[in-house]
This record gives structure tokens, sequence and C-alpha cells, in this order.
């Protein structure tokens, strides 16, 4: 009699069908449809044993899975979802611009950046400064030392002025309104750099909040394989060992879990510390690892006008000024001088101009220095424009290998380990496949929908890299 009912389609099918029912009420279904093939098995003998076991061993099953209770886990899994959705949907949602526009208004790095241009800006008021006059003024008393002098207090003053050697002053406010200038175009590196941060790091939180997704179903999906698991073995259709592999299988997949909410969290944290703690503690970025990309040929990118490179140039000019400074520093320039002394007896007024003769200090080592300085601003130049047409071309090509993966992966892998997994699914509930096989196809499509996951995210990376190179956040008004 018991040969006659095929326990693989009665645990394959029901479980399937009804994941949470106890296994009380799986134990009563199996000793009524036992008891109700002992009264017709002679009338029934002559049919194949699967035809007849499988319509009683579904209607048994759906019977006992209607009369079960819910379990606590299962409804305290339902309970923790429904609140962990509701709580996801009261969480604000920011747009990317308003996340840049925050960072912009309230980072402390660019904002003592910022601070910079206002010293560059005082430097050239004190390089354009003219040199005061000086004042001189003495007393004294004259003694008299032959007969007819005459003795008595003797008082003189005196003023100089400087005139400065004007190739020496040009030179200087040159430099200084080149340091100016790249002040400027250094808050627009500092800028540039850091909105690429801010997108790089929001697309990164999207990254690990489909990571969690992913995770949460990945939980799911082997929970319900478990229970069937459970079913199979309690019913001595699988071994003991399956049951092991599924729970060591769901306790891997909620560490998993785990540790992408904790990435998830790192990420938004992130970007609050970029934008000094003003953005919400908990919110949701209106971004799609999806996002179409507006780069769409090499020619529409120019490292040429990357900010840096402005800076460079500022750079270059302010050292070829302090050369010149340098050179013309020899002669520094006259000094008029007017003066009167008032005797007892006579009053003498003189003018005269004083001037440095470059003699012994030809001021070689500030020319070589300033020299030497200018070189390495040249030198540094030419290197960092090399320097950002490979990277323009690395990252370009990082691009397309980046949009051919994810091609590759969307079209191809994730369908093929989608069907494989459905096949292993059906394979495995009509009793032709072990648990094990079920595990394994859903590990692939895991890891498959991970990688395409990746591949998304280094794209947008990829982008916002080629972004960066050619300058484009460095204007906050394009933002």
């Amino acid at each position: 009699m018991h040969a006659m009912v095929n326990p693989t389609v009665l645990a394959g099918m029901a479980p399937a069908r009804f994941p949470s029912f106890s296994r009380k009420a799986l134990q009563g279904a199996i000793c009524s449809l036992l008891v109700g093939w002992s009264a017709g098995a002679s009338a029934q003998a002559s049919q194949p044993p699967m035809t007849q076991a499988a319509p009683a061993a579904a209607a048994a099953a759906e019977a006992a899975a209607a009369r079960a209770p819910v379990t606590p886990k299962a409804a305290s899994t339902a309970s923790t979802a429904s609140v962990a959705s509701a709580a996801a949907q009261r969480l604000p949602q920011l747009s990317l611009n308003e996340v840049v526009r925050a960072v912009l208004d309230h980072n402390p790095d660019l904002r003592a950046v910022e601070q910079s241009r206002t010293t560059a800006r005082a430097g050239v008021v004190s390089a354009s400064a003219l040199p005061n006059p000086k004042l001189e003024w003495n007393q004294g008393r004259n003694s008299a030392r032959v007969p007819g002098a005459a003795a008595g207090t003797v008082q003189g003053w005196a003023v100089a002025l400087p005139i400065e050697n004007p190739a020496v002053r040009g030179a200087r406010v040159e430099a200084a309104k080149a340091g100016e200038q790249g002040s400027v175009h250094f808050v627009a590196t500092t800028r540039n750099a850091l909105v690429a941060q801010v997108r790089l790091r929001a697309y990164e939180m999207v990254l690990r909040e489909a990571e969690v997704e992913a995770a949460k179903e990945a939980v799911r999906l082997l929970e319900q394989a478990h229970e069937r698991v459970r079913v199979r073995v309690d019913s001595g259709e699988a071994a003991r060992y399956e049951i092991i592999k599924a729970d060591a299988e769901i306790i891997q997949a909620r560490q998993q879990e785990q540790t992408a909410r904790l990435r998830a969290e790192q990420a938004q944290l992130s970007l609050g510390r970029l934008a000094a703690g003003q953005l919400p503690v908990r919110f949701r970025l209106d971004v799609s690892l999806e996002d179409p990309l507006r780069i769409e040929d090499m020619g529409e990118i120019d490292p040429m006008e990357h900010p840096e490179l402005r800076q460079l140039k500022a750079e270059v000019e302010r050292a070829q000024a302090r050369l010149d400074g340098a050179k013309a520093s020899r002669w520094p320039g006259v000094e008029l001088r007017y003066g009167q002394t008032r005797e007892p007896d006579v009053r003498l007024n003189t003018v005269g101009v004083s001037i440095q003769i470059p003699l012994l200090d030809q001021h070689r080592g500030p020319i070589d220095e300033a020299a030497s300085e200018l070189e390495r601003a040249r030198l540094q130049l030419e290197g960092r424009q090399i320097e950002l047409r490979q990277q323009t071309l690395q990252a370009w090509k990082e691009l397309e290998m980046a949009r051919l993966r994810t091609q590759a992966l969307s079209q191809g892998s994730v369908r093929e380990a989608e069907s494989a997994l459905r096949v292993a699914e059906a394979a495995y509930r009509f009793g032709e496949r072990g648990i094990l096989d079920v595990l394994d196809a859903q590990r692939v499509l895991r890891s498959i929908r991970a990688d395409l996951l990746d591949a998304r995210y280094q794209l947008q990376a990829a982008r916002i890299q080629l972004e960066y190179l050619a300058g484009r956040y460095d204007d906050p008004s394009a933002l």
C-alpha cells in the first residue's frame, strides 16, 4: 500500500504552492491520504501510481495548508518587510543636484580653499602699494672750540622718499595677479574634483541599496527553498545533508544582506560627511544606475580645458614674473633726500640722491632660484597635459568596456541564468533533481546579477571620470 503513494509528488508539489503550512498539518494530510487509498486500492491498482497520487496529494496539501496557521517566523518576516517598506517610503527623496548644492555650500575643505582667493586678492593690493617716505629729526648742542664761534642748540630734520625701480614693482604686481588667477583656478579645480566625488559617491550609494534589495530577494528565495527541503527531509524523501546545506546557504545569505546594509549606510554617511552633516540622516536619491549617458563621442572630451591646467599656466606666469623681478632687483631704485640743519648762526639746506650699486652682490642666487622655479612650473604643466590625455583615453576605454560588459550581462547571461534556475526548480519540484542543483542555480543567478550591478556602476563611474577630466563640474551655475 505504501508503494502506491509517491511521497516525491506530495513533498514536491504541495510546498511549492503553500510553503508555510506546518509539519503536523502535513502529517495529517498524509494519514488521510493513506486511509483513502486503503479503501479504494483494489479498484485503482491498474492505474499508474504517479497519476493516482498527484491529484490526491495536491488536494490534501491544499486543505492542510488552508487549515494550517501562519508560523510566527513567517509572520515576523512579513511584518518586518512591511515595516521596512513603509519606512523606505517615508524617507525624504533628494535629487542629485540638491545633494551637490548642499555639498558645495557646506563643505569645509571647499570653503577653506575659497578663502585663499581672498588672501590672493589682498596680495595684489600689497604688491601695488607704494613705499612710504621717511622723516628724520635730530637735536644737539654746538660747543665753541675756537674764538668767535657761536655756541648753542643745533636742530635738524630730513625727508627721504624711496623711488622703486618700475621694473621691480611691475614684476611684483604681475606675480601677485598671476597668484590671484591661480587661486581662482585652484578653487575651480577643487570644486570640479568635489562634484565628481559627490556624484561617484551618490551612484555608489545607489549600488549599495541595489545590493541590499538583491540580498533581501536572495534570502526570500532561500527561505522558500529551505521550507521545501524541510518537508522532503521530514517525509524521508531527501537526505539530512540537504537541510544542512540549505541552512548554511540561508546563514550566508543573511550575512551578505547585513553586510550590504552596512555598506549602504556607510555610503550615505560618506555623502553626509562631504556636506558637513547638512544632509538628512536617512534619505533616498532620485538616481538610477541605468541613467542614460550624455557622452556620445570621444571628440567632445577636451582635457585641455581642465581647470587644473589653467591653474598650472597661472603658476608659470607667476614664476616668469618672479624671474623678471629677480633680474630687475639688481637695481632696486633710488632714494631722494632733503634735509635742513639749524645752528646758532647758520642754516644749512641739503638735497641728495642715494642709489645702491650692485658691485658685490649681483643677485645671482635669487635669479637662479627663480629660473629653476620657472622651469619646474613648465615641466609640471607639460607633464600634467600628457597625463590628462592618457587619463582621458583610459577612462574612455573603461567606459567602452563597461558598456560592452553591461550589454553582455543584461542581454545574455542574466536571461540564461534565470532560465537555468527555472529548469532546476521545475526538475526539483518533480523529484528529478536535488536541492543542491537549485541552490547552485540561485547562486549563479545572484552572482551574475551582482556583476551586472557592478558593470552599471562602473559605466557611470567612467562617465563621471570623463566629465571630470573635461572640467565640466568647475562652474557651479551649470549644476
